[in-house]
């Protein structure tokens, strides 16, 4: 996570049961890592930590990735592609996945938003079908829905079991919210969605708000509505679960 006050995460979780807390890059991704570990491990009850690795720089064989899990307490990785500028299908990225694999741990790819330096290349979701072909029982998340690829992202869940999409929204874009959901819904993979609130871009209330509340906004508007039901599901699905990570 950015260089926040923590008061301000803590309180914005309060309505979550628990959240997955992203190491955020920065010129010491070490340093990073060992204060986003202090900071989960200090409120293990509410948050899980994700570390951030450069499969380009980092040691990423499964003993090395053990360590960080057990020493530091993260139980997933986080890469930013685009920010470092990596293909996620780099040879040596695919040394990370196989040791990702071989210990259960989830992989989400946060490449949006792509800042001017970035690589948006490297940011289309489409380049992690090679990844989800080649190591099929890797869970996978994509951040932010993939924007603006968001297509792709749909065509993914609905192609791999254990690739799931990040329903990060903006709640004050109602419209590209609601189009978003409902054409997850059209393509059967509302199940794949995982609620998340992109902190400090959103707060989780804000987003569950907006989620519920989407289909009033419709007014008498002769458009598809997507059921509440659906979206309370969303906001309450298992998602430690789905990517087996242990409470």
């Amino acid at each position: 996570m950015e260089n926040l006050d923590v008061s301000e995460h803590i309180e914005a979780s309060e309505v979550v049961d628990k959240c997955i807390v992203l190491a955020y890059p920065d010129d010491d991704p070490d340093k990073a890592n060992a204060q986003l570990s202090e900071y989960v491990a200090k409120y293990d009850q509410k948050m899980v930590g994700f570390a951030i690795i450069n499969p380009l720089t980092d040691n990423v064989s499964p003993r090395a990735l053990k360590s960080i899990t057990e020493k530091l307490g993260f139980k997933g990785i986080v890469l930013y592609c685009s920010q470092t500028g990596f293909h996620p299908a780099h040879s040596m990225a695919y040394q990370l996945y196989e040791s990702a694999q071989e210990l259960a741990l989830p992989v989400f790819f946060h490449n949006s938003p792509v800042g001017p330096a970035g690589f948006l290349e490297y940011a289309q979701p489409f380049l992690l079908d090679e990844i989800a072909r080649s190591f099929p029982s890797l869970k996978i998340v994509i951040g932010n829905m993939g924007r603006p690829f968001v297509e792709q992202t749909l065509c993914l869940l609905a192609k791999h079991k254990n690739v799931f999409g990040d329903l990060s929204i903006k709640p004050g874009n109602v419209w590209e919210v609601y189009n978003l959901v409902l054409a997850a819904q059209e393509q059967a993979v509302l199940e794949k969605l995982l609620f998340g609130s992109a902190f400090p871009a959103a707060r989780a209330q804000q987003c569950i708000e907006t989620l519920l509340g989407f289909n009033r906004l419709l007014g008498t508007a002769n458009l598809p509505t997507v059921p509440r039901e659906n979206m309370q599901n969303i906001i309450e699905r298992d998602t430690l679960k789905l990517l087996g990570i242990e409470k």
